[in-house]
C-alpha cells in the first residue's frame, strides 16, 4: 500500500549494522547498552533521566557520523529502506549542526544531504523532502540561524521543525524562528504533545502555528484540545512504536490511534528513530490492524492523510490516491 513518511530523524533512521560499521571505522565505542543488544532496553522517558539515558544512546549513535560519505550513506540507505515497504514520499528531519565540524559547516552539512535525497530518490524511486530542525536543548538565536539556513534552501528543503525533550526551553522563543521558515513558505512541523499533554499541545498551537505536530498523540487527553487540532487542519505524525518504547504510554492497546481517528484528526503514521525502536514503517501498519482493528479501508484513509499532511509534489499524491483506490479493490493476498 502506498504511504508518505513524515517522521524520521535522520541519526536514528540507520540500521543497526550501519551504526556498527561506522563505530569501527571511526573507532568510536558505543555504550554497552546499544551493543550487546538491540534494539536496546529503553528506560521510561516520561521520567527525566529517562530521557536522558535514551538521549545518551543517541548522541553515541550520532558521534558515529563523522563524514560526507556516512551522511549520504543514511540519506540513501533510508530511502531505500522506505521504498522497500512502499513509501513514495519521505521527509526525513536533520539538524546540520551535528555533523558540521566534519565537513566545513552547517550550509556544506545541509547541502550533502539535500544532494543525497535527490540522488537516493532517483536510484529508489521515491521522494525525499528534508526538515531541517532546531533543537530546545540549544538557544532561540540557533533557531533563528537554522531557520534562515532552512529558508535560503526551500525547495529541497520543506519544512522546519523543533526537536528533543519538550519539557526543556520555552515554546513561545521559538516562534520567530518560525516566523521566519513561514514567510519562506517552509511547513511548521514541531514537536509537542509527547512526553507533555494536552496543555502542551495548546501552546504549541498558540506559540508556533503548526502545520503538523511531531506526535501530537497527547492531544487525546482533551476534547477541546483535539477539536482545536481537528478544526485547524493540523496535522499529526504518531509513532506508535517510540511511543510504547519511550514509555508514554505502557503498551501498544493504550496508544490513542483509534480515538483520534474517530475524531477526525489527519495522522501519518512514523517510525521516529528505528535504529533505537527496532520497528520500522509497516510495523506502525501492523499496530493499526492488528492491535487497534483498523479495518482495509481505515488503513487505506491512513494511507491517504498521510500524503494530505505531506509536502509531495501534487503528481504524488495523485499517483498514490489511485494506487490506494486498487490496494483497496484487490483481492486480500
Amino acid at each position: 500500500m502506498p504511504k508518505a513518511h513524515l517522521h524520521l530523524h535522520f541519526t536514528g533512521s540507520m540500521a543497526f549494522d550501519t551504526l556498527l560499521d561506522m563505530s569501527v571505522t571511526h573507532g568510536v565505542r558505543l555504550p554497552d547498552s546499544l551493543r550487546r543488544s538491540w534494539p536496546p532496553q529503553l528506560a521510561s522517558a516520561r521520567d527525566e533521566r529517562g530521557w536522558f539515558r535514551f538521549q545518551r544512546l543517541y548522541d553515541a549513535a550520532r558521534a558515529c557520523v563523522r563524514s560526507e560519505d556516512d551522511m549520504r550513506r543514511i540519506v540513501d540507505e533510508a530511502a531505500a529502506s522506505d521504498a522497500r515497504e512502499g513509501s513514495r514520499w519521505l521527509e526525513i528531519q536533520v539538524d546540520p549542526t551535528s555533523y558540521a565540524p566534519f565537513v566545513g559547516g552547517i550550509t556544506p552539512a545541509l547541502e550533502i544531504v539535500l544532494d543525497e535525497a535527490t540522488r537516493a530518490g532517483e536510484r529508489h524511486g521515491i521522494g525525499v523532502g528534508v526538515v531541517v530542525a532546531a533543537s530546545r536543548l540549544r538557544h532561540p538565536f540557533d533557531a533563528r540561524t537554522l531557520a534562515r539556513l532552512a529558508a535560503k534552501n526551500a525547495g529541497g528543503v520543506v519544512g522546519f521543525g523543533l526537536s528533543n525533550d519538550e519539557r526543556r526551553g520555552d515554546t513561545s522563543a521559538f516562534a520567530p524562528a518560525f516566523r521566519i521558515a513561514r514567510n519562506a513558505g517552509l511547513a511548521s512541523l514541531p514537536h509537542g504533545g509527547e512526553l507533555l499533554g494536552a496543555d502542551a499541545v495548546s501552546e504549541t498551537l498558540d506559540a508556533l502555528h503548526p502545520t503538523r505536530l511531531g506526535h501530537g498523540v497527547r492531544s487525546a487527553e482533551s476534547t477541546e484540545v483535539l477539536a482545536r487540532v481537528v478544526d485547524a487542519g493540523v496535522g499529526l505524525e504518531v509513532c506508535p512504536g517510540s511511543n510504547v518504547a519511550l514509555g508514554v504510554y505502557e503498551s501498544a492497546p493504550e496508544v490513542p490511534l483509534r480515538p483520534l481517528f474517530d475524531a477526525g484528526a489527519r495522522m501519518a503514521l512514523g517510525a521516529d528513530d528505528p535504529l533505537l525502536f527496532g520497528s520500522r514503517l509497516t510495523d506502525q501498519y501492523r499496530t493499526a490492524r492488528d492491535v487497534h482493528g483498523f479495518s482495509d479501508a481505515e488503513l487505506a484513509q491512513l494511507a491517504r492523510d498521510s500524503f494530505t499532511i505531506s509536502n509531495a509534489p501534487a503528481d504524488v499524491v495523485a499517483a498514490a490516491d489511485a494506487d490506494i483506490d486498487a490496494w483497496l479493490a484487490a483481492p486480500p493476498a
